[in-house]
């Protein structure tokens, strides 16, 4: 037979795409429209359905940036359509090829009452099947015009990702208004031919089963009268039955889907534009999931959920309906797929409190697992934390993504930190945006990396990002796949379903021990520092709030504001987003989320400052105490606690040189900074060790380039270390503070369009040395960086991250060695050889890098620490971080990781003084041993009076250690992160005497809940 493929391929397409898929719609009346535009931000439904109206036609403007227009259709069923299935078409002018990416609308009848919404792939609103002619229609659209930021030619700096600066013009033109004939029977066909043709696709050219397909969609193609298709597409589809009906083989990969739409819940556009996206997706979904009974959908982000019970009451109804009928399923059990990350220790563990609680108190359903698709990259402490909220599994799909190595696995198990293992899943699909196409479930076949061993895969399948989530087309080609012989199976499960299977399947899968890490997105944890530095800020207050707060509540029987925590908490989750937090969205979110952080901010500073003073006492009683929320003791405050410092023992001095600069000394450290304003010198005085490698400078501000392949605000590439220029010319070098109790200078430069100050502090009886550096920051694509070459040999490093510390390399051995070029850290990295060890302290930077050199003059090993403190991509916020910033880091020479440790919690846990009558406030709780580190003292959320501690070893090492509590204990039960009792926990826990003996192992993490006698 000769080789026609090509001649039929090119046929089938070409007839799919000028006659039969027009014939969809064989007859059509064109609707009346008419528009109101709102004149500011969007309006109550009520008052969008009740303004005046001006006509508009199909080819006219409409759409200002960020607008909403409320367009009205009208029309008449034709009396000869009468019993036939009849839709309304409104295109707003969409780009077929950018669902979720530009203008969107939500679909409302005349009593206000949602019917769905509208994207580019879902145009269509069904008026009745079958329909009476004469039938009046009349549909009101709440349009949004929200711009296209992420364009064709991607990455284009634009005005148009803020309000404030996007201008009036309209984005769009109106397209097809219409009422139309919906031919059933047709739209099989295109289903039926498209899911042939792309099978056909993906099998090889010469297995029988390509050219059975082949031939029957020739005799399909040869049944359709191109004149009159909607008269012959029931032969032409009975050409197909066999080849349609021809069963998979039983090894063939078993697909479970479950319908989707990762929506982003800020990113290319603002916090209030995704209440509204997920309102239209959800009417979408429940309404897609009454037409279709095999169908499942799930969503993520109980804070979704929780918009639109607050802003669409209507849409919640229809959701809680379909998630009591078993067919929305609530996934992930947190409140926003966050990043994982910067978030710290607590707000890590929070996610997962306020995720969980709601979706048990909205619907009583308990997630077992995570649910992260599209962060960028997780860190090592997260195994642990999703075991002790209760979870067991985790989902992600963004690892496919990185730039040079290719993850092992597909299904597998993760070892954290702690050596906690999560069952993890990785979908070869490659995308958490699966439309069903025959491409994407043969890609999901071929590149599944366990076959031999397991057979189970997920596909979340729908139009995500921007929202949409799964079509009616998708859910007809997956029923075509269920079990159709040369692809993959697919059938609708639900999440916990697939991971129950899937574990069965693989009882011992392989082992990923740490951090899953992203290479790609590494600039995520530098973009937008103000972003990054509220978060910071109110991860701290909150800790300070929760403690203080609950010690008055115990003590001087001041009311715990249990609504105002949670509320502050969800809001700081909310912005720990995964577009949000990284600093990935456009300007507006960042612009709204620095102001929401200066009012939490000066909220919980109002609830420390009362909760304090209730405790402090009379403020006329003149006694200045000093409260410590700190986790050690420091100027002899205990931990938790408060009392009158100790006074500090003094000895510092500055001495200017000769050679121009000053050294600094306090009897513990001996500074030399040079002519320059730079650190030639830090002795640890104890051991004479010299901190700062031979022939460099320290605190040495570093200047690069920054211009990335793509996703400017998420990356950047190895090649930006090519360039640099080090930046030593001074404006000014002055002596800043000098008496006994601390000495201080000051450091001015200038470089391009920016200035920078930097203060360089040795204070009585600290053993570090203070950089606080303000810079005002007018670079475009500019990576500022402080780098500080440490004399020290090591091949790895140690870098805070949640409950405990991780390791990483130094080195660069291997490929996956070498990816690492751009990492996090929470607030230290530590480095050490045996004996003596240096940390890096940060109050609110996360990106760093570590390189080591073997110097040629002595053979010696340095290894420089560089903290990245800024940057300047142009998309998709066109001016991220012009502007001050303020920064604040510490050099800790001779430290240990305790003191690491301790040093970290310090920097950002500042004392605070407060006058009163009381001579001290003892702490509610004490721990004996340093290396046990409580990370939380708050009230049980339950309202039971009981007191909720978190503690975990910090050091890496097994450690025991006596929790004694300043009340009469009653009892101490181990609970889960709910506050749930909990016989999960490895760690011993018992009550002796009155306290709590804990034996914990290295990284583990345990909450107690204490309960008071009488």
């Amino acid at each position: 037979m000769h080789d026609d493929r090509t001649l039929v391929e090119s046929r089938l397409k070409r007839v799919l795409d000028e006659r039969i898929r027009p014939a969809v719609y064989p007859d059509s009346v064109p609707l009346e429209v008419g528009i109101w535009t709102a004149p500011g931000e969007p309006v109550p439904v009520a008052e969008g359905l009740a303004a005046p109206r001006t006509p508009i036609a199909v080819g006219d403007a409409w759409g200002a940036p960020w607008g909403t227009s409320w367009i009205t259709v009208a029309g008449t069923v034709p009396e000869a359509w009468a019993g036939r299935t009849v839709e309304a078409l409104i295109d707003l002018g969409f780009d077929a090829n950018m669902p979720g990416f530009q203008c969107e609308g939500l679909v409302y009848r005349p009593d206000g009452s949602p019917v769905k919404g509208l994207n580019p792939q879902n145009q269509w609103v069904r008026i009745a099947a079958p329909a009476a002619g004469g039938e009046q229609v009349l549909l009101h659209v709440e349009a949004a015009s929200n711009p296209v930021i992420l364009d064709y030619h991607p990455f284009l700096p634009t005005e148009l990702g803020d309000k404030e600066t996007a201008g009036d013009q309209p984005r769009y033109r109106l397209a097809r208004m219409d009422l139309a004939v919906f031919d059933e029977t047709v739209w099989q066909l295109v289903i039926d031919l498209e899911v042939l043709g792309e099978l056909m696709a993906e099998l090889p050219v010469e297995s029988a089963r390509r050219w059975e397909i082949l031939r029957a969609v020739e005799r399909a193609l040869d049944g359709v009268a191109l004149q009159d298709v909607n008269g012959t597409a029931a032969q032409a589809r009975s050409e197909l039955t066999d080849v349609l009906a021809a069963p998979a083989v039983p090894s063939a990969h078993r697909i479970s889907a479950i319908g989707h739409a990762h929506i982003d819940s800020a990113w290319l556009w603002p916090l209030r534009e995704t209440v509204r996206k997920v309102a239209r997706t959800t009417a979408n979904m429940t309404a897609l999931l009454e037409d279709e009974p095999e169908f499942l959908y799930t969503m993520s982000q109980a804070q979704q959920f929780a918009w639109i019970k607050e802003h669409r009451p209507e849409v919640y109804a229809r959701v809680r309906k379909a998630v009591a009928d078993g067919r929305f399923v609530p996934a992930g059990g947190m409140w926003v797929e966050s990043d994982t990350n910067m978030p710290s220790s607590e707000a890590m563990a929070r996610q997962f409190v306020y995720g969980k609680r709601f979706f048990l108190d909205e619907f009583g359903i308990e997630n077992h697992e995570a649910w992260l698709p599209d962060t960028f990259g997780f860190t090592g402490g997260l195994p642990q934390i999703i075991r002790n909220a209760g979870s067991k599994w985790l989902l992600t799909q963004k690892i496919s993504w990185s730039q040079v190595n290719r993850f092992p696995h597909h299904t597998f198990l993760w070892e954290g930190i702690d050596g906690t293992r999560i069952f993890t899943h990785f979908p070869p699909v490659d995308t958490y945006n699966c439309s069903m196409k025959g491409s994407e479930i043969a890609h999901a076949a071929r590149n599944f990396k366990d076959k031999g061993v397991a057979r189970h895969s997920l596909a979340p399948t729908g139009w995500g990002d921007g929202g949409g989530g799964t079509t009616r087309e998708m859910v007809a080609k997956a029923a075509r796949l269920k079990d159709l012989e040369g692809s993959a199976t697919v059938r609708w499960e639900r999440p916990a379903e697939f991971f129950a299977k899937a574990e069965a399947e693989y009882p011992k899968p392989p082992v990923w021990v740490g951090e899953l890490y992203l290479e790609l997105h590494r600039a995520t944890l530098t973009s937008q520092a103000k972003t990054k530095q509220g978060n910071r800020r109110s991860e701290n207050l909150l800790r300070e709030a929760e403690l203080w707060c609950a010690t008055a509540a115990l003590r001087a029987g001041l009311a715990y504001p249990y609504e105002e925590l949670e509320r502050i908490w969800k809001t700081v989750l909310l912005h720990q987003f995964h577009d949000i937090l990284p600093g990935s969205s456009i300007a507006w979110v960042h612009r709204e989320a620095e102001a929401t952080y200066a009012a939490l901010a000066a909220e919980l500073e109002t609830l420390i400052g009362r909760a304090q003073q209730a405790l402090a006492g009379d403020a006329a009683g003149g006694r200045e105490l000093v409260f410590n929320a700190a986790p050690h003791a420091r100027s002899a405050v205990a931990a938790g606690g408060a009392s009158t410092a100790a006074s500090t023992a003094g000895g510092c001095s500055a001495t200017a040189r000769a050679a121009g600069g000053f050294v600094l000394r306090n009897g513990l450290l001996d500074v030399v900074v040079d002519g320059d304003g730079l650190v030639a010198s830090v002795v640890d005085v104890a051991s004479g060790r010299e901190t700062v490698a031979p022939g460099t400078r320290a605190n040495l501000l570093q200047l690069h380039p920054d211009f990335p392949n793509m996703w400017d605000a998420w990356d950047v590439d190895q090649f930006y270390r090519n360039t640099v220029t080090d930046l030593t010319a001074l404006d000014s070098l002055t002596v800043a503070a000098s008496d006994t109790d601390r000495v201080a200078v000051r450091v001015a430069r200038s470089f391009g369009s920016s200035t920078v100050v930097q203060t360089l502090t040795l204070r009585a009886g600290e053993q570090r040395l203070d950089i606080d550096t303000e810079v005002d920051w007018h670079e475009t694509e500019k990576f500022l960086k402080a780098a500080f070459p440490l004399d020290i040999h090591t091949e790895r490093y140690a870098a805070e991250t949640q409950f405990g510390h991780l390791h990483r390399p130094t080195h660069t051995n291997t490929s996956w060695e070498a990816a690492k070029f751009e990492a996090c850290n929470h607030r230290f990295v530590h480095l050490d050889e045996p004996g003596w060890g240096v940390a890096l302290v940060t109050a609110s930077t996360y990106g760093h890098d570590v390189t080591r050199t073997v110097r040629d003059t002595d053979g010696g090993t340095t290894t420089t620490v560089r903290c990245s403190l800024l940057r300047a991509p142009r998309f998709p916020d066109p001016r991220t971080d012009q502007g001050l910033h303020r920064f604040h880091h510490a050099l800790v020479p001779g430290a240990g990781i305790g003191d690491a440790v301790r040093e970290g919690y310090r920097i950002g846990l500042p004392e605070r003084r407060v006058t009163g009558s009381v001579a001290e406030v003892a702490p509610l709780v004490a721990l004996d041993n340093d290396a046990l580190v409580v990370s939380a003292v708050k009230l049980a959320d339950d309202r039971s009076g009981d007191l909720v501690v978190r503690v975990y070893e910090a050091n890496g090492g097994r450690a025991r250690g006596r929790l004694s509590a300043s009340f009469v204990l009653a009892g101490a039960v181990p609970c889960d992160l709910l506050e749930r009792p909990w016989d999960g926990t490895r760690g011993e826990v018992t009550m002796v005497d009155g306290g709590v003996e804990l034996a914990l192992r290295p990284f583990e993490l345990v909450t107690l809940r204490l309960t008071a006698a009488g």
